[in-house]
């Protein structure tokens, strides 16, 4: 039997109970923390790349729109990358690597894409940069430092200006997170 990866999208709005459940379980088992809160966060235009093995969900990811600023220069409509995960049986076979390389085909209309992670290297061998500089929330002027979040990285798309990853990085704030 062959086995074929098949990458769908499908915006917020469009999930329905089903997929809602098989995605939070998914990225529960692969974070090993409770994401039952998940879409609760998410707005309903978030585009959700969500890779098949045969007709199970194995791997998932999720992009949104922020705003984020680096320092000397204007703010950057920036693609929020998310929940990427992988079920565990079946982590270090490509599958997340096909998602996020899926996703990066969808960011043009992005500044920049961004994420937080654990995975630093995982992200760096897909041409990710770890952000080196201090980052912080923004809320309007308000500016609340994020030093305990080491692991922001971003991607350079078409449409990047040049950066200095070692100067501020701020991001507008969210409910509930900054990051």
């Amino acid at each position: 039997m062959t086995t074929r990866l098949d990458v769908r999208l499908r915006r917020t709005r469009q999930i329905d109970a089903a997929m809602r459940a098989a995605i939070v379980e998914l990225c529960t088992a692969a974070y090993q923390t409770d994401f039952s809160r998940f879409f609760f966060y998410l707005p309903t235009d978030g585009l959700h790349f969500i890779a098949y093995r045969d007709d199970q969900i194995v791997s998932h990811a999720v992009v949104t729109t922020r705003w984020v600023q680096p320092e000397r220069l204007p703010v950057l409509r920036t693609a929020y990358v998310d929940a990427v995960a992988t079920l565990p049986a079946y982590q270090r076979r490509g599958y997340g690597s096909a998602v996020m390389r899926e996703l990066t085909a969808y960011l043009i209309e992005y500044d920049l894409a961004c994420l937080e992670t654990d995975q630093v290297t995982f992200f760096e061998h897909l041409g990710w940069q770890r952000w080196r500089g201090p980052r912080a929330g923004r809320s309007g002027t308000e500016l609340t430092p994020t030093p305990e979040q080491q692991n922001i990285m971003i991607l350079r798309l078409a449409n990047t200006p040049p950066l200095d990853l070692d100067r501020l990085l701020t991001i507008e704030a969210q409910a509930g997170r900054m990051w």
